[in-house]
């Protein structure tokens, strides 16, 4: 997980922050390598508009020989130039730099959604690591879950998340802003499918857009069905590499058979005590008790 400072509207040196981050998960051994959302502009910097770039294009084209050169797997997050508008887009390159996954972010937050348009498929892939989805940052807030939800009923075992974690600059550690907000939705998801989730997300100060004056504090985390492998330290002012280290979860359930296994854990696809059949009007209502789970990550 490469926790990368990004600059607002600064591609050339995010991207060498980027090819240097690539470089040292290479040295480490590292199988892949996951960097933050939108790491060549930033997130909903007002450059986007103008200056993103196509996929396949020149900032794509940095990170296909980054992995080529290193012969590591590489997710990341671009900002995407399409005729139909731009993109907040996930890379999946492997080791021999070639596309093999693009995803466009579904879950925008309303500030942003002046600046990408919305992304319209889901998609896991089968490598050598196993089946892995990918989806970008909110697309994890419990309100986005449900594609969580899809990516494990179509046998997701890695899930790989590109993310720009964002709070106010009056925030410190102490206030461990995203216990709630990120860990809660990983664990369910990693608990309930038996699948591993990690996000990356970037460091820095946030200079123009609707978030200026916000910081971006790292954090990342790495969360399997036993709770936190791994989990980025709170800091805005500089990269880190964290490593996290798993066996891949072998996941034998597909179809109906995962809401069998689901049940058997718990989880209800109705109002508890109601006789109606999986929903409460039109909108599927789903419970699901957290385990207590260790803060202590267990590698780092």
């Amino acid at each position: 997980m490469g926790q990368l400072l990004v600059e607002g509207g600064e591609p050339a040196r995010n991207l060498q922050r980027a090819q240097r981050m690539i470089a040292l998960a290479a040295e480490k051994k590292c199988q892949i390598v996951l960097l933050p959302e939108c790491l060549d502009l930033a997130w909903t910097h007002p450059s986007a508009k103008e200056e993103a770039q196509s996929i396949p294009g020149p900032y794509s084209d940095i990170l296909c020989e980054e992995a080529r050169k290193h012969g590591i797997y590489i997710c990341a997050g671009l900002t995407e130039k399409q005729q139909s508008g731009v993109y907040n887009t996930a890379l999946f390159i492997d080791d021999k730099g070639e596309i093999i996954l693009k995803y466009q972010k579904i879950n925008l937050l309303v500030v942003e959604q002046d600046f990408y348009q919305v992304g319209q498929t889901l998609n896991v892939l089968d490598t050598p690591f196993g089946k892995v989805g990918i989806n970008i940052c909110a697309d994890n807030y419990m309100d986005g879950i449900h594609m969580g939800h899809t990516l494990a009923r179509m046998g997701a075992q890695i899930i790989l998340s590109p993310s720009s974690w964002t709070v106010d600059y009056s925030k410190t550690e102490k206030d461990d802003p995203y216990g709630d907000k990120w860990l809660k939705p990983y664990t369910i998801l990693a608990q309930l499918y038996n699948l591993v989730i990690l996000g990356t997300t970037s460091v820095g100060v946030i200079v123009g857009g609707p978030y200026e004056g916000k910081k971006m504090i790292g954090c990342s985390l790495a969360v399997g069905k036993e709770g936190l492998i791994a989990q980025g330290q709170f800091n805005e002012f500089t990269g880190d590499l964290v490593v996290a280290e798993f066996d891949v979860p072998q996941r034998k359930e597909k179809g109906t058979a995962i809401s069998d296994m689901l049940l058997k854990k718990g989880y209800q696809f109705s109002l508890p005590g109601s006789s109606t059949d999986q929903t409460l009007g039109d909108t599927p209502v789903h419970y699901f008790t957290l385990k207590k789970e260790s803060s202590t990550p267990k590698k780092n």
